[in-house]
């Protein structure tokens, strides 16, 4: 009996170990779901697979709900690495006090946001006091933080000068919404209108961009801190690696709507946690 329960016992021990190496050897990717999920996975398998053969690991895209959920799965070791927007990397790099951003497209150094409009007689923000807006999640960066901190520095507070203030939850659902005239105007990230003017998604007889903010930084591939610090550097080379001249790796790029990966550090986004409190979303 005393032998039948250690063999068990023994059993269970090395079960639990199995499960574990298994989950070691996979690397648990997720993003911020800042357009539909279906797209998020279509421009991720590629670059998942990439990243399989680089790393000799599986590869595994984990979709979640909203912008909270991947600050939390980063938290809670959950996911080990993450597309995030400026300020869910600010979040996360605070909740976590380690996460680490590896790379950024090289634009993400220079991002802007895009004011959208379908009102003819729409020419800047002053034509749009009383009017109604959107932006996309509350926790996006450039559907939401930084268009609100620039109309903040020109006087301009959301809620007391539009009419109506909306958040449609993604860039693409903005766009939806000021096409079918839900709301006079909104804003979203400006890699993401250029991706749908480019696939015909947009009837540009009537939408079209009236204002673009000034430049921050915002996009990146974050690691959470207690992932390998050697498995991270086979991640970062994994990316920095990626050239637009071999067709394949322009392939992964085109779906990132990249030209290629930089490095990137945590002091580039010191301006967007200044953002975030000038705005009151950090305490």
């Amino acid at each position: 009996m005393l032998k039948r329960t250690l063999a068990m016992a023994v059993g269970l021990t090395l079960s639990a170990c199995t499960l574990l190496a298994q989950a070691a050897e996979t690397l648990k990717v997720s993003a911020i779901p800042d357009e539909a999920p279906t797209e998020l996975l279509r421009k991720f398998k590629p670059l998942g697979a990439y990243l399989e053969q680089q790393l000799g690991m599986k590869v595994e895209f984990v979709p979640v709900s909203d912008y909270p959920a991947v600050v939390e799965a980063l938290a809670t070791d959950r996911i080990d690495m993450a597309w995030l927007g400026g300020f869910t990397f600010v979040q996360a790099r605070l909740k976590t006090g380690n996460a680490i951003p590896l790379v950024q497209r090289e634009q993400d150094a220079q991002f802007t946001s895009k004011f959208i409009t379908a009102d003819p007689n729409v020419k800047s923000l002053a034509d749009l006091k009383g009017k109604s807006f959107a932006f996309g999640s509350v926790s996006s960066t450039s559907g939401s933080l930084m268009p609100r901190y620039f109309m903040l520095k020109d006087g301009i507070k959301p809620e007391t000068y539009f009419s109506r203030v909306g958040y449609s939850g993604a860039h693409d659902a903005t766009v939806a919404w000021v096409q079918a005239g839900k709301v006079d105007a909104g804003v979203l990230n400006a890699s993401v209108w250029e991706k749908l003017v480019a696939a015909g998604k947009v009837d540009t007889t009537k939408v079209r961009v009236f204002e673009t903010t000034p430049a921050y930084y915002d996009y990146n591939w974050t690691v959470r801190g207690t992932l390998d610090p050697a498995l991270a550097e086979k991640i970062k080379a994994a990316f920095l690696k990626l050239d637009p001249a071999n067709p394949k790796d322009k392939e992964i790029l085109d779906l990132q709507a990249a030209t290629r990966f930089i490095e990137t550090k945590p002091e580039n986004y010191t301006g967007i946690e200044e953002a975030a409190r000038a705005a009151d979303l950090l305490k």
